[in-house]
């Protein structure tokens, strides 16, 4: 049997038998084509070795991890038939994997972009509204969803602490700040004029229309004061919870407790941050250590 029939033979089971989409399909054969064409070997003589080749050579030439994965798994699938259905004594592709994709750093916001998004001066009720809303994503790191689902009776001003339930319903209690603290002050005072609102209607952020806040309005609402206050980055809720580990880390060098303010469960998802912190360090050595400036 040729390579050619039994690749034919790989198509047809994939197409009438497992009824994978056209697309698919198309894919699957054009990796396999792709490994042919690179090794030009009898498929019954393609070793571990060759498939690493391969894998190498792809990754050479500028393919992602992600596609270099897709391609794997396509040719692991395609031996695995040719030993189940034809008889193949091995499957060289079983064991082989592609490059670990690598990490993207955060991106954050230096001291004083943050600080100049939040200043808002603005004294309408979306103004009054919106800046206790940025004032506490960055006074407290929250993520949206704890920011969207806090309720009034959540903040302890006598303690300025919040109790804030994130991810798998943990809570935890987090400081604030005491100009998130007089933002939310004000903000409260603007709330009681909203129409419509009931004591039932605990929320603590709200629209014009009573209703509580959702999502979707707080992520628009961020970048409309980006604009307004010329921060030319994209601008979003999670960007201000990455800017409030970094300088919170910088400033303090307490993984642990940058952990604690997070709610991170495990501490290598906080250590991230030592990559962001090591960069700012690295940074002020290049512009202040004598041997490092450039001439």
């Amino acid at each position: 049997m040729t390579n050619e029939d039994a690749i034919q033979k790989y198509i047809d089971h994939i197409q009438f038998e497992k009824g994978l989409s056209s697309l698919t399909i198309k894919n699957y054969k054009k990796d396999i084509d792709q490994l042919m064409l690179f090794l030009n070997k009898n498929l019954r003589d393609i070793k571990s070795d060759d498939i690493r080749k391969a894998v190498a050579f792809s990754h050479s030439k500028g393919l992602g991890s992600k596609s270099l994965a897709r391609m794997i798994s396509s040719w692991r699938g395609f031996f695995n038939f040719l030993s189940n259905q034809l008889n193949f004594t091995h499957n060289p592709a079983l064991n082989i994997k592609g490059p670990k994709d690598k990490k993207k750093l955060p991106q954050t916001l230096t001291i004083e972009q943050t600080i100049k998004l939040v200043d808002i001066k603005d004294k309408t009720y979306l103004g009054i509204r919106d800046h206790a809303i940025l004032e506490l994503f960055y006074s407290s790191g929250l993520r949206l969803s704890e920011l969207v689902n806090l309720k009034i009776n959540d903040i302890s001003f006598s303690d300025e602490t919040l109790s804030v339930t994130g991810k798998g319903n943990k809570t935890r209690i987090v400081p604030i700040g005491k100009n998130a603290i007089n933002a939310i002050k004000e903000w409260l005072g603007e709330r009681r004029k909203t129409k419509n609102t009931d004591s039932e209607n605990s929320f603590v952020f709200l629209n014009q229309h009573g209703k509580p806040l959702t999502a979707r309005s707080i992520q628009y609402r961020l970048k409309y004061w980006a604009i307004k206050q010329g921060i030319p980055e994209n601008i979003h809720p999670h960007l201000l919870r990455h800017s409030f580990a970094s300088h919170v880390l910088q400033s303090s060098q307490d993984l642990r407790a940058v952990q604690e303010l997070l709610g991170h469960a495990n501490i290598s998802t906080t250590q991230i941050y030592t990559h962001l912190d090591f960069q700012h360090l690295a940074k002020i050595y290049d512009q202040s250590h004598p041997r490092a400036k450039k001439k």
